[in-house]
């Protein structure tokens, strides 16, 4: 029942999560509200590791909430799950597209959706932020928030942003430093 459940839940966020990998993450939450499987500090690992790692994110944090509940298969599964519904409207796009390509309402459709995904990925970002920096505080119970506040993350989260302006580093040379600073601070 669990592989069945891990499928679902996959197969939905696959088939909803619009605009790529960062726009699972709201769809994380949910499911660890509704199953327990994980918790929102644990979608903070989560996408820590899958952005230090090969592959699509989306994919990287199936596999890895897969394996977490279920070993191997719980990984298979769920990763089939995510990756089935984008391969089937890709499919059914692709063939509506060389039809329709000319068309006014395909070119609405997509100029709604553009939004609709930066809403998600922002929401996603936010959700994140919120969690690395303010651990345990809900987005709609912000009362306490200064007493939860990690000064010292939003310090490295600054440093590393304005660092990445200035000096334009590959995306590793953050992540090393990231974890160097991690490992001595403990943040």
């Amino acid at each position: 029942m669990t592989l069945l459940r891990l499928f679902y839940e996959f197969a939905k966020t696959g088939l909803f999560a619009v605009g790529g990998g960062m726009a699972t993450i709201p769809f994380l939450y949910a499911i660890s509200e509704k199953t327990g499987w994980f918790t929102a500090t644990d979608i903070g690992n989560m996408i820590a590791i899958s952005e230090s790692t090969p592959g699509a994110i989306g994919v990287n944090m199936s596999t890895y909430v897969g394996f977490h509940v279920s070993g191997i298969i719980g990984a298979l599964i769920a990763t089939f799950g995510l990756v089935l519904p984008s391969i089937i409207v890709i499919i059914i796009i692709s063939k509506m597209l060389k039809k329709f390509k000319d068309s006014q309402i395909v070119k609405k459709v997509f100029y709604g959706l553009r939004p609709a995904s930066t809403g998600l990925i922002i929401a996603a970002g936010l959700g994140v932020a919120l969690e690395t920096f303010f651990p345990g505080t809900k987005i709609s119970d912000l009362s306490g928030i200064f007493a939860s506040v990690q000064w010292e993350r939003i310090l490295l989260a600054a440093v590393l942003f304005f660092g990445i302006q200035k000096w334009k580093k590959h995306p590793v040379f953050y992540i090393v430093v990231a974890a160097v600073v991690g490992m001595l601070f403990k943040l």
